[in-house]
């Protein structure tokens, strides 16, 4: 079996906005029309929000400690663009 080339290209671009922050995502499969979806967060909903780069350094200080505080959750934004809680 021989799977041929589907390149697919994710994008998620990020904006802070003075009430909150805009996330745009684009997906863009081969070469059909690039698809986008846009989302807005309030500063309330994203107070404490622990965006990707941090959660791997995060995860880094936790391993060399080797240990995790009780209760350790975050809100963040996943691969779609949506806000959900980030636990470890």
């Amino acid at each position: 079996l021989q799977l041929g080339e589907h390149p697919i290209e994710k994008r998620t671009h990020m904006v802070s906005h003075q009430h909150g922050m805009a996330v745009t995502k684009t997906l863009q499969e081969g070469k059909a029309e690039p698809r986008c979806w846009s989302f807005f967060y309030g500063w309330d909903e994203l107070q404490g929000l622990l965006p990707e780069g941090a959660s791997l350094l995060l995860l880094r200080v936790l391993a060399c400690q080797q240990t995790v505080p009780p209760g350790l959750i975050f809100p963040t934004i996943n691969t779609e663009g949506h806000l959900c809680s980030s636990s470890y």
